[in-house]
């Protein structure tokens, strides 16, 4: 079992303004109650994502992102980083990239939920932390995040862990990462990784990319 520390929701707010550019975002996630919150098949009950096509859907339903990684980036910018920090919807411990593997499924409350693809990181994650070279060290260090999709719908809490339910592959997302943010292209492995049917067709768009 895999202990939740914090279960995370936000509403689209205003990052940045430029000149006649508005850059809205759903990432400045706050930790909610200890209720029980309904978990459908493309996000949290009362969450909300601005950018659709990189975040959310049924691929994208909900972002995990470990613990143990935040006591490294407050050491690395001197900075406080916590629970929600990345825009986490759940910040989770013992569940690191390099455990977890894509089609692992975790049955969490009433849900079940299959890890898809790591998480990206994006610009917005630099402008919430005002950190412009944040995006470049999560790739550097793997330190990312994921993602998942729900099998199954219900209710959920942070006071319920994840239980593993079904081993999917061994492939990891640290080892996803590696491949796609590594400036060498090892054209078989990635191949390889764009048959895994686990794997997020968003993601092998990516793989499919960098093969060209």
């Amino acid at each position: 079992m895999y202990t939740i520390k914090s279960l995370n929701i936000g509403k689209i707010e205003t990052l940045e303004k430029k000149r006649e550019q508005v850059i809205k975002s759903g990432i400045m996630k706050q930790p909610i109650d200890n209720k029980n919150v309904y978990l459908s098949k493309i996000s949290l009950e009362g969450d909300e994502q601005a950018d659709l096509v990189n975040h959310g859907g049924v691929d994208k339903a909900v972002c995990i992102y470990p613990t143990e990684h935040l006591s490294y980036w407050e050491q690395r910018y001197n900075k406080s980083f916590n629970y929600g920090a990345f825009g986490e919807n759940v910040s989770i411990a013992g569940l690191t990239e390099n455990i977890v593997c894509i089609g692992d499924q975790f049955s969490w409350g009433e849900a079940l939920i299959e890890i898809s693809q790591p998480r990206s990181p994006c610009f917005k994650v630099a402008l919430k932390h005002q950190v412009k070279q944040l995006p470049l060290h999560i790739q550097e260090t793997g330190y990312s995040g994921y993602y998942v999709r729900v099998i199954k719908e219900g209710y959920v809490s942070v006071n319920e862990p994840f239980k593993l339910h079904k081993k999917g592959t061994d492939i990891s997302i640290a080892y996803v990462n590696e491949l796609t943010y590594s400036k060498k292209v090892a054209h078989k492995q990635i191949k390889d990784l764009l048959v895994v049917p686990a794997l997020s067709n968003a993601w092998k768009k990516t793989l499919e990319k960098k093969l060209k």
